[in-house]
């Protein structure tokens, strides 16, 4: 066990001291996940024009994803979480998929998909928070501009794009639910992705989440198009997406991970502009270039941190695993 923290520890240290190697490549995978992520809108409003409900899709993509990540497990002979190890990853698939994904719908269907999308990108805020208290991660100045640019940046795209707004106790209180499980992602991942490979615990908390999501699901019938953009859904924002996300956060700081990634909107943006017409204002425009802008600043350039010495690392990974 100490060995594994210790791998771990030295891991996300060398991310923070190798700018020149890792960080880069980490940070264009992560990138590439938003992009991909930044198709499900489009995949998701063709899924709905086919006639299915919001809660379906959900469980479509846990239940597909994980047969995927499922196939990938077994092919390539992976270890499986097993114990405690087994449990957490469990636990993370009830409040990281069933959680996330239905409190997300939910709070499109309260207060409207832009003030659901500001709320979920709340989520490098609390990883910023959570990464500092729990895995040590050094936070400076760059990184808190970095957050605030973020969750300033998606409001504006959000506002400057939506007609109009409902704000109401309900749909705050599921986006910030929202936001609070989509962050544990990057926790979870920075605890376990370097014990076990990813499509072994996505093949475990995937189908888990979708178990949560089925007692909530008005099942429909479904026709060959619901069927191709549920399988775009899986396959690209689901099983590529997550297999680029967490080969990226394993070179990555957690905080600098979730602001790239919060370059999903923005992907989504263009996406939906390019295809459906939906122009944003100069205020959502301006919101784009802080995202891109927070992004590029903490992906594309290295941390100047110190050196970590053996003796520092076996102490910072003894106080992690506290």
């Amino acid at each position: 066990m100490d060995s594994v923290e210790e791998r771990r520890v030295m891991t996300s240290a060398g991310a923070m001291s190798d700018p020149a190697g890792r960080a880069p490549r980490a940070a264009l995978l992560v990138l590439v996940a938003a992009v991909l992520w930044g198709g499900l809108g489009i995949f998701g409003r063709y899924a709905l024009a086919a006639g299915l409900h919001p809660l379906e899709i959900a469980f479509w993509r846990a239940a597909l994803g994980g047969a995927l990540f499922a196939g990938h497990a077994a092919i390539t002979c992976t270890t499986w979480p097993t114990g405690r190890d087994l449990g957490v990853t469990a636990a993370f698939g009830l409040v990281g998929v069933s959680l996330f994904y239905g409190a997300y719908q939910f709070a499109i269907r309260a207060g409207g998909a832009s003030l659901a999308s500001v709320l979920l990108y709340t989520a490098p805020a609390f990883v910023a928070v959570m990464s500092w208290r729990l895995l040590r991660e050094p936070l400076g100045p760059r990184e808190w501009v970095g957050v605030a640019q973020t969750v300033g940046g998606v409001a504006l795209i959000s506002v400057g794009g939506a007609p109009a707004v409902a704000v109401g106790l309900a749909a705050v209180t599921y986006g910030l639910l929202s936001g609070f499980a989509y962050s544990l992602y990057y926790l979870y991942g920075k605890l376990f992705f370097g014990r076990y490979e990813p499509a072994s615990l996505f093949a475990v908390a995937l189908p888990v989440g979708a178990l949560g999501l089925l007692p909530f699901v008005p099942f429909s019938a479904r026709t060959a198009h619901a069927w191709l953009w549920l399988a775009a859904i899986a396959v690209f924002s689901t099983y590529f997406a997550y297999l680029a996300y967490a080969a990226g956060l394993r070179g990555l700081p957690a905080t600098r991970a979730s602001v790239i990634a919060a370059l999903e909107p923005v992907v989504a943006s263009g996406l939906a502009a390019a295809l459906f017409g939906e122009r944003l204002s100069p205020l959502a425009y301006l919101g784009a270039a802080l995202v891109v802008t927070a992004a590029v600043g903490l992906g594309g350039a290295g941390r100047r941190t110190r050196r970590v010495t053996p003796e520092r690392r076996s102490d910072t990974g003894n106080d992690a695993a506290t």
